[in-house]
């Protein structure tokens, strides 16, 4: 028999072959299919037209010993379609014919629309984004132009069911539209790996759908401030690829600097993500899945954390389908000691995206992330914390959570003593929320002592609590003065015990300089650190008590040495100027004498 699709007779019959996902719908009486046999009985053979169409074929019908074995492709005529849906076949052998390609007809629903459909069989297109196998079914999460959605298929008990389906693949899905303990599911029937010209335009409308939603909200910044306002496209750049990442089920890794700028950089783009995810997952724990905040002690991203965020991903795709993340770096990452770190990452093809306020090595960090936003970039300086960016960049993820934020950026601004004019604008706005600058410093001080208490947790429900993003408001208000006269007992108690030791000379330029020899004199392994004793003291503060010269942040553990770019020939040049104490602190060499942690007069 010869496929005579080109130049055939009249005469020659019309031979359908069905698409993987055509139902009984697709076929009528009367009509030449292209089937497999699947099986050879006594009384016929079973033969399959698709995943979901069969039937037998009756020996009575058969002309001659057709000698049918299982896999042999063969032509059949639909002779009937008994009461109970049974399809009665008959075996042919044309020796010409033309072959019609059918697929199945279905009324596709979009994926944010299939939990209005409970019950009912529907038909979802889209990409494979994540492929979890649980101890039960296959979790396939599926996401179309709206969003994604969970699509459980059952092979058996922890067996992958299927197994030709993978991540990126673009799918048709159809199956029965679920609840399950609040999440809308797809409960599979047939799932078919689109290709050509299907699966071109599904991808199409996917790209097209994804540029749109990606493209973050335009608002105005809070404040009038011409130096902020130049870094907006920046931001607007990075919200654009973080809502690509959770449009696209790539999870996202922040880390930040384990302080009070740090906290209030990374909870409010966290709170964003957070709602951000929850509108366009039918999950309702892609939200824990997606997205993880921790703090990073050191002023740089250390191979420590960054080993380990890196095993972690790595189980996370082994064990639940997940992509590798998007590392998110905030008040931290711009420097040369990141870079090995992110050299790392790179092996991984892990993209890592920037946002800082500390002064950067853009020669050496630039290349290795795909975004870096910094206002040493533009011409800037410290004055715009972190805390102060990532509040627009949330607002531009997620503006309805506007109003949850109104404070945060001064919060930000006097945990890192920024001296900035529009510090006057924010105290402001943070005063129209409802919140005056005594207790804005209290949440500061609360927010440095959580830093060291939770060390390398998370913390978020309490820190959400300091800050009032997403938390409890009641407790806030008890919460955060309890909270800061901790932290004012620990101070006053490690300040006792150095004030005493405390010896002073006059530099150069006439400023006052303090030395403690905290090694002997102040109390370890308790609040608030050696070589932070000066971060509070009762004096009153003047205005120029922090200049940007005087800006610099400690390493944990270390005796007053501070952090950022030094002058070529500096005896002490970054990390191989560490050595670590038998308890694992890391301390800077010095040459032999005391170790004297330099205090900066507040009357300088």
């Amino acid at each position: 028999m010869t496929d005579a699709t080109v130049g055939d007779e009249a005469a020659a019959p019309t031979v359908v072959r069905l698409d993987a996902s055509c139902t009984t719908q697709e076929v009528e009486a009367g009509e030449y299919y292209h089937a497999t046999v699947n099986g050879v009985v006594e009384y016929g053979a079973f033969v399959d037209l698709s995943e979901h169409v069969s039937g037998l074929i009756h020996e009575s019908t058969y002309s001659g010993d057709p000698d049918l074995a299982v896999d042999d492709d063969v032509i059949v005529h639909l002779s009937a379609v008994r009461d109970n849906g049974d399809l009665s076949f008959e075996f042919v052998d044309p020796e010409e014919y033309r072959t019609e390609q059918r697929s199945h007809a279905y009324e596709r629903t979009t994926a944010d629309a299939v939990g209005s459909r409970i019950g009912d069989t529907v038909h979802i297109e889209g990409e494979v984004v994540q492929i979890k196998q649980t101890a039960g079914p296959t979790v396939f999460r599926v996401r179309d132009e709206t969003s994604a959605i969970p699509c459980t298929a059952f092979e058996d008990a922890g067996v992958r069911a299927h197994p030709g389906v993978e991540v990126g693949d673009i799918v048709h899905v159809s199956g029965d539209a679920d609840d399950r303990e609040g999440t809308t599911q797809l409960e599979v029937d047939a799932f078919e790996v689109l290709s050509g010209g299907d699966s071109a335009d599904v991808a199409r409308r996917l790209d097209a759908a994804l540029a749109e939603q990606a493209d973050p909200v335009d608002v105005d910044a809070l404040v009038d401030w011409p130096a902020l306002e130049q870094l907006l496209p920046d931001l607007r750049s990075v919200a654009r690829t973080l809502r690509r990442a959770v449009l696209e089920g790539r999870p996202i890794r922040m880390r930040h600097h384990a302080d009070g700028d740090g906290m209030c950089a990374s909870l409010p783009v966290q709170y964003a993500l957070r709602q951000f995810i929850e509108d366009t997952h039918q999950d309702e724990d892609a939200a824990r899945h997606l997205l993880k905040r921790l703090p990073s002690k050191a002023p740089y991203y250390e191979m420590e954390d960054a080993t380990r965020d890196l095993n972690f991903a790595l189980e996370d795709r082994a064990r639940h389908g997940q992509k590798l993340p998007l590392l998110l770096m905030l008040d931290n990452g711009s420097t040369e000691e990141d870079t090995p770190a992110y050299k790392t990452l790179d092996n991984y093809d892990i993209p890592i995206v920037v946002v800082d306020h500390h002064h950067p090595d853009p020669g050496a960090v630039d290349p290795l992330v795909d975004e870096h936003v910094n206002p040493y970039l533009h011409g800037e300086d410290y004055r715009i914390t972190t805390g102060m960016l990532c509040v627009e960049l949330a607002r531009m993820i997620y503006p309805g959570i506007t109003s949850d934020l109104e404070h945060v950026p001064a919060v930000a601004g006097l945990s890192d003593r920024s001296k900035a004019d529009a510090m006057t604008d924010y105290l402001d706005l943070a005063r129209d929320a409802g919140y005056d600058e005594s207790f804005l410093q209290q949440m500061s001080e609360a927010l440095d002592y959580e830093a060291y208490m939770l060390r390398y947790d998370h913390g978020t429900q309490v820190i959400a609590d300091i800050l009032n993003v997403d938390g409890d408001a009641q407790r806030h208000r008890e919460l955060v003065p309890f909270l800061d006269r901790l932290a004012s007992e620990a101070v006053a108690e490690q300040l006792d015990a150095t004030r005493s030791h405390v010896e002073h000379e006059r530099v150069a330029s006439g400023a006052n300089l303090y030395r403690i020899d905290v090694e002997n004199h102040a109390h370890r392994f308790t609040y608030p650190r050696a070589g932070e004793n000066n971060r509070r003291d009762p004096r009153p503060q003047g205005r120029g008590n922090r200049g940007a010269g005087d800006h610099h942040r400690l390493r944990p553990g270390l005796r007053g040495a501070p952090v950022g770019r030094r002058a070529p020939g500096h005896p002490h040049d970054g990390r191989r100027t560490q050595r670590r104490t038998p308890w694992g602190r890391r301390l800077r060499r010095r040459p032999p004498g005391r170790r004297l942690d330099p205090v900066r007069s507040r009357d300088a």
